[in-house]
C-alpha cells in the first residue's frame, strides 16, 4: 500500500513538468511573437532618433540654398563699360518706388521716357552714368534716390543677314566681326547663293544708305581680301 502511494506520489510531479512543458510549448508562438514585436519597436525608435538627429542639417542647408540666391540678387550687376545703344531694353530700379520701376526701351532717337523724369538720353551712356543722371533727376521729387540700370537685352549691337543663308536672322555684332564672319554664324551659304554678288546695306547717320560689295569667290583665292570689311552694329548683309 505503501509503495502504490509513494509510486502515485512520484508520477504526479513528472505529470505536472509534461504539463508544464505542454503549457510552455503551446505559448512559444506567442512568446515569439512578442519578441518580435518589441525587436521591431526598438528598431523603429533608433530610426526615428536618427532621423531626428539629421534634421537639422539637412534643414540648415535648405536655408543655406534659400538664403544664397537672395545675397547674390543684391549684388551689384551693372556694367561701367558697355554704352548703351538705340534700341537697347533696359531693366530700371528706383528703389520704394514701385511706379518709377519698370523696363524701357531706348527710342531710335536715343532717349527713354520715365514719370517724373520725362525723356532722358540714354543712348551713348554708360549704366552707371544714366543711373547719375536718373538720381540728380529725382532728388527734387524723392530724398536720396537709389537707381539702379541695368541692359536687359542688347540690341543696338546686331547685324541682320539675308538671302541664301542656313539660318538668316538677326545676331549679335561682337568685336572685330566680319562679312565672312557672319556668314559663318548664319550656318553657311546654300546651294544656289550667288556667292560674286554679296553685299553689306549700312545706314549713315544722316539715314542715306551704302552699298559694300563683296565677292567671296574671290576672297577665298586670295583676291581682294580687303573687302572682308568689319561690320558696323546695324549692318545687314544680303546674300543673292
Amino acid at each position: 500500500m505503501g509503495n502504490s502511494e509513494s509510486s502515485a506520489s512520484s508520477i504526479r510531479p513528472l505529470r505536472s513538468c509534461k504539463n508544464v512543458v505542454k503549457y510552455l510549448g503551446n505559448l512559444a508562438p506567442e512568446l515569439c511573437l512578442l519578441a518580435c514585436l518589441s525587436f521591431s519597436a526598438a528598431t523603429w525608435g533608433q530610426a526615428a532618433d536618427t532621423n531626428q538627429s539629421g534634421a537639422a542639417p539637412d534643414t540648415a542647408a535648405t536655408t543655406a540654398s534659400v538664403a544664397q540666391p537672395g545675397q547674390d540678387a543684391n549684388a551689384p550687376r551693372t556694367d561701367d563699360t558697355y554704352v548703351i545703344g538705340d534700341d537697347d531694353v533696359l531693366a530700371i530700379n528706383v528703389w520704394k518706388e514701385l511706379e518709377l520701376t519698370r523696363v524701357v526701351t531706348v527710342r531710335s532717337d536715343g532717349k527713354i521716357s520715365l514719370p517724373l523724369v520725362g525723356e532722358m538720353k540714354a543712348a551713348g551712356r554708360t549704366p552707371s552714368q544714366l543711373e547719375e543722371d536718373l538720381k540728380a533727376a529725382l532728388r527734387g521729387y524723392i530724398s536720396d534716390p537709389q537707381v539702379t540700370v541695368i541692359v536687359q537685352e542688347i540690341k543696338s549691337r546686331n547685324i541682320n543677314i539675308l538671302g541664301q543663308v542656313i539660318k538668316p536672322g538677326s545676331y549679335p555684332l561682337t568685336a572685330d566681326t566680319t562679312i565672312v564672319d557672319a556668314v559663318a554664324l548664319a550656318g553657311g551659304f546654300k546651294d544656289f547663293a550667288k556667292k560674286k554678288g554679296v553685299y553689306v546695306v549700312r545706314q549713315g547717320a544722316d539715314g542715306s544708305e551704302t552699298r559694300i560689295p563683296f565677292n567671296y569667290e574671290n576672297f577665298i583665292k586670295g583676291k581682294k581680301t580687303v573687302q572682308n570689311i568689319q561690320l558696323k552694329p546695324h549692318d545687314t548683309i544680303v546674300v543673292p
